[in-house]
């Protein structure tokens, strides 16, 4: 009969240490997933001159931080946005600033500055917000830059149609938009 008690407890405390690691695994992995990404994804899409133009990226807000010349620091490479370079996929052959942009899909960074933004594409997509490698890239434009009326909590990008065969690429956070037209070539 003791035994039996003993084996009943051996059983008990392997199974609730058994419990435990199942609970801390579970909690840790339940915090890691919430605050791994803590920029959702986001995209803009559009489709001029039948063709499809989509950015997929990931959006960080502002919470109380500044962001041009904070967080974002001004005169160094940016991934434009969080976590994952944001990917550029284009159906058509795109004249950007100046580049002829083969159709494909591209990563996009910017260098701002308090006056002007510079764009990059580069070759390489897929790759973490650090992992920016400049000789990969296939161009780099300068964009407009002005200041808006009223903030953007929330990093965005847009894709706006100018008519015919035209649109604009938009960056917009803070209180600053930064853009550059892009025309679809046929």
């Amino acid at each position: 009969m003791v035994k039996i008690k003993t084996r009943s407890l051996v059983f008990i405390g392997l199974a609730m240490v058994a419990g435990l690691i199942v609970i801390v695994t579970w909690t840790s992995y339940g915090q890691f997933g919430r605050s791994r990404y803590t920029s959702p994804p986001a995209s803009a899409a559009i489709r001029i001159a039948g063709k499809q133009i989509s950015i997929a990226y990931y959006a960080p807000s502002m919470h109380g931080r500044k962001i041009m010349g904070g967080l974002v620091p001004f005169g160094t490479v940016w991934c434009t946005g969080a976590n994952w370079a944001t990917k550029i996929t284009t159906e058509a052959n795109l004249e950007m600033g100046g580049l002829k942009l083969p159709a494909g899909s591209y990563s996009i960074w910017t260098i701002p500055t308090e006056k002007e933004w510079t764009l990059i594409i580069n070759k390489q997509t897929g790759q973490f917000h650090l992992d920016y490698d400049s000789s990969r890239d296939f161009g780099r434009a300068k964009m407009n830059v002005r200041v808006l009326a009223a903030p953007v909590e929330t990093f965005k990008i847009d894709l706006r149609s100018d008519g015919g065969n035209k649109g604009t690429l938009a960056l917009l956070w803070e209180t600053t938009e930064a853009s550059i037209p892009f025309t679809v070539v046929q």
